[in-house]
């Protein structure tokens, strides 16, 4: 697939085919994303890939902390604590078309509960990737992280399948090291389903809008 053409047409994918990904598949994608670049070639990436029955039990248990109520709590603060303009707009526009998508209404609060919930069911998903690193490494690693998980999501277009990155999947991120031996000295940055889209699902149908180039560029 053509590398702009793979960048423009990557979605979140929400919906997917119960269908397996292939080992050898998530193999290639890796060794492609791998390329990416960091700082000195620290190359702090760590991947946990998660399938089957390993998987089945994380999503339980995370339904089960959200059902009894349990706090989130994430390594970091993925969003601002106070929400302004222009992010909070985009941020309101985001989930009310989300919600069309799924003809969900406004007023609709379980259909919506159930809509959040879907983020620990990993949207129906065979394949979950989660992403860790290094909590000694320094902000630029973040950095190097985000270059590297983007090589994911693209080279996976390459073998036709769909990911979404999820930092909701982050939210009990000690019960994710507890369930896959990780050490508590690794941070884990998000999850990613990852699968065969279900292009026919109403959700896979849903597109965020990006602005113009003219509106976050300048020119000296």
């Amino acid at each position: 697939m053509n590398v702009i053409e793979a960048m423009k047409n990557r979605i979140s994918t929400r919906a997917y085919l119960d269908k397996p990904v292939d080992r050898e598949a998530i193999e290639q994608i890796l060794d492609a994303a791998r390329w990416a670049p960091s700082g000195v070639n620290t190359q702090p990436w760590q991947v946990a890939v998660v399938r089957g029955e390993v998987l089945r039990k994380l999503s339980e248990e995370f339904l089960r902390l959200a059902a009894e109520g349990v706090k989130p709590a994430p390594d970091y603060d993925y969003y601002p604590g106070e929400w302004i303009d222009p992010y909070k707009q985009r941020r309101f526009k985001c989930g009310m078309d989300l919600y069309k998508a799924l003809d969900i209404g406004r007023e609709d609060k379980e259909k919506r509960l159930q809509a959040a919930l879907n983020n620990y069911r990993f949207f129906g998903a065979p394949v979950s990737l989660f992403f860790f690193m290094d909590k000694r490494m320094g902000k630029g690693s973040w950095l190097d992280m985000g270059m590297f998980i983007q090589n994911v999501m693209l080279a996976a277009r390459e073998y036709g399948l769909g990911t979404c990155p999820q930092a909701s999947t982050a939210d009990y991120p000690d019960v994710v090291r507890e369930k896959l031996g990780v050490s508590g000295q690794n941070l884990l940055l998000c999850g990613m389903a990852l699968g065969y889209p279900d292009e026919a699902h109403p959700v896979n149908q849903y597109r965020t809008a990006r602005e113009d180039v003219d509106a976050f560029c300048q020119w000296y």
